[in-house]
């Protein structure tokens, strides 16, 4: 048996994901308000924007909340119905980075830890740069397939009265007949499962399929009061260690617990910070079987 005392530091909680180096990746921009979404009809660029596109409306009690696509990516799709209500943080918009980015999977058990976590993200490609701040695109929720409404007809124009007085003709071409809004429609995005998608510093060099790790810093604290994780039983915000009393012996003890990093946990309560704990910590005994004597089944 060792012993350990707790001690204070400073504590970071991180999650860590596989992605790889992707061309023109795909993300959704959200409603930031809970409303009536109303989309735009928005042009095909002939060139990368350089500046943030608008591409929606969201009114909430008679003001519109402006959806942009940021400078340096495309509008890819609608992700609801034009005039359909709908609520803040509900993916609205898809929108395709013009260019290298970085996107990793996502597993459903993590998507609250990271949804309220994605300010700081750090990228380390395998074998390559890094690590290196990544700056998140849109959000990670999992987005339907985008569509894109055909532009609206030409407005016809009047009857023009020929020189001679033939018949009157139209001048605006027959229907079907211009193909040019066609050509400058843009495919609509597929639909996507959950993923984070980031970009890196424009200085660093990228090759299109590369792995990568993200790892994303989902909560700190200061100061905190920790002890190693081999002299806490438990987990889940509760524990167990135990004390050791004058005369060596031990005394189990309820404990609250909060971050980790895998090699120190926070202890919020139950402990002074003066106390020697054994190590390894307290044995919890599994619940008995209900088939085994004495179990709930006896």
């Amino acid at each position: 048996m060792t012993t350990a005392k707790p001690s204070r530091q400073d504590l970071t909680s991180k999650v860590s994901l596989s992605g790889k180096v992707v061309i023109n990746p795909v993300f959704g921009l959200v409603s930031p308000v809970a409303g009536q979404v109303r989309y735009l009809d928005v042009k095909a660029p002939d060139k990368t924007p350089t500046k943030p596109t608008k591409v929606a409306n969201v009114f909430a009690n008679g003001r519109p909340s402006a959806v942009d696509v940021p400078a340096g990516a495309m509008f890819s799709g609608r992700l609801a119905d034009d005039k359909a209500t709908v609520t803040a943080g509900q993916p609205i918009v898809s929108a395709k980075h013009v260019g290298y980015g970085l996107v990793a999977e996502i597993k459903g058990e993590q998507a609250y830890q990271l949804s309220d976590a994605l300010a700081s993200v750090q990228a380390q490609i395998k074998n390559g740069p890094g690590p290196f701040p990544c700056a998140v695109l849109g959000t990670i929720a999992a987005l339907p397939a985008g569509t894109i409404p055909d532009p609206p007809p030409p407005a016809e124009n009047p009857a023009t009265p020929p020189p001679s007085g033939g018949p009157a003709t139209n001048a605006a071409p027959p229907p079907g007949n211009s193909g040019k809004p066609e050509e400058n429609k843009p495919n609509p995005s597929e639909a996507t499962g959950m993923r984070l998608v980031c970009t890196a510093p424009s200085d660093l060099k990228l090759i299109n399929g590369a792995e990568a790790t993200m790892e994303v810093i989902t909560e700190k604290a200061v100061g905190v009061m920790v002890l190693p994780v081999e002299a806490v039983a438990g987990g889940q915000g509760k524990g167990k260690v135990d004390v050791l009393g004058a005369n060596g012996q031990r005394v189990t003890k309820d404990v609250v617990l909060g971050l980790t990093d895998g090699k120190v946990v926070q202890i919020k309560s139950g402990l002074v910070g003066d106390e020697t704990v054994a190590v390894p910590g307290p044995n919890i005994p599994a619940a008995p079987d209900a088939n085994t004597p004495g179990g709930p089944g006896k």
